[in-house]
């Protein structure tokens, strides 16, 4: 039996659909999932199996202009995660076409693109637009950069998914298998505790707000019973921040709590007890040991 693997990025701007489409490609929620852009920090890795291949995909911040240093350190992670691949995913939003934005991403894998390396392009959100809008986008994108292949999805319904998944498996390099079969993600899974919190109060609060926090699992105890109290601490940068995220009574932060444990047990397959507590830290976008936790590297917030 000839086994492949490899990894497989998935790259475009923000909101494209990138989280989307990992979570129906691995059949489980690995990467955090809302309306809000910039939500992908880390580059969370999620296997997937397709015949006798294994392909490993690392979600990457969506690409934007950078303005601060959590931004670049997310814009350069970005790029390294499409650096290392074996294939890279362009994907690009039907309806919205080629923006600024997906220009400057295609300049730059024309600057980047290493040897031997596939670039597909995925034209998602298909159900938006009109088959002439279409055909029209895949020639214009086609013809600024020479993708090796061109899918049309809509990866929140599932829509030509499973013919890029099957593309995907035989583009891959053959080889042995890099992680055991039965496993879905190589984050740990404090942090995946962690980006499932915030997710939660991403889908709470509004404006800039979510930006200006992070989520760290503190401490995990799995109990005699076979149920996990997971200790966790969200940290934001103004005193004025913590008064909302608590809410009147203390309302917002134990909707957010009961939210991100119903989903944790449902993940973890037993019971949970989570317990959130709001610190505030002024200068936690300057800290590199937040980063860390992120999965980012402080140094590429530099520039």
């Amino acid at each position: 039996m000839t086994t492949r693997a490899g990894f497989v990025a998935l790259i475009g701007e923000p909101n494209a659909g990138k989280s989307t489409l990992l979570n129906r490609m691995v059949g489980a929620k690995v990467s955090i999932v809302t309306h809000k852009v910039q939500t992908t920090r880390a580059r969370i890795r999620g296997v997937a199996m397709e015949g006798e291949s294994q392909i490993v995909f690392v979600d990457t911040p969506g690409l934007f202009r950078p303005r601060r240093r959590l931004d670049r350190a997310m814009v350069a992670a970005a790029w390294g995660g499409a650096a290392d691949a074996d294939v890279v995913v362009l994907l690009v939003e039907a309806h919205r076409g080629v923006t600024a934005g997906v220009k400057a991403i295609v300049d730059t894998l024309h600057e980047r693109q290493t040897e031997g390396q596939i670039v597909a392009l995925a034209i998602n959100k298909i159900d938006r637009v009109e088959a002439k809008v279409l055909l029209a986008l895949t020639k214009e994108l086609n013809d600024a950069y020479p993708f090796a292949e061109t899918f049309m999805i809509s990866a929140e319904k599932g829509h030509g998914v499973d013919h890029l998944r099957t593309w995907l498996a035989q583009s891959l390099p053959e080889g042995p298998y890099l992680y055991p079969e039965d496993q879905i993600a190589d984050l740990p899974m404090r942090m995946i505790a962690a980006e499932m919190t915030r997710e939660k109060l991403t889908l709470r609060l509004h404006q800039e707000l979510p930006y200006q926090l992070t989520v760290e699992t503190e401490a995990w105890e799995n109990r005699k019973d076979g149920s996990a109290k997971i200790d966790q601490v969200i940290y934001v940068a103004r005193d004025g921040h913590k008064g909302i995220l608590l809410g009147h009574k203390g309302e917002t932060i134990k909707a957010v709590s009961k939210a991100a444990r119903e989903e944790l047990e449902e993940f973890l397959g037993h019971r949970v007890h989570l317990f959130l507590q709001v610190k505030v830290r002024p200068n936690w976008l300057e800290e590199a040991e937040r980063y860390s936790e992120m999965g980012l590297d402080f140094k590429d917030g530099n520039g």
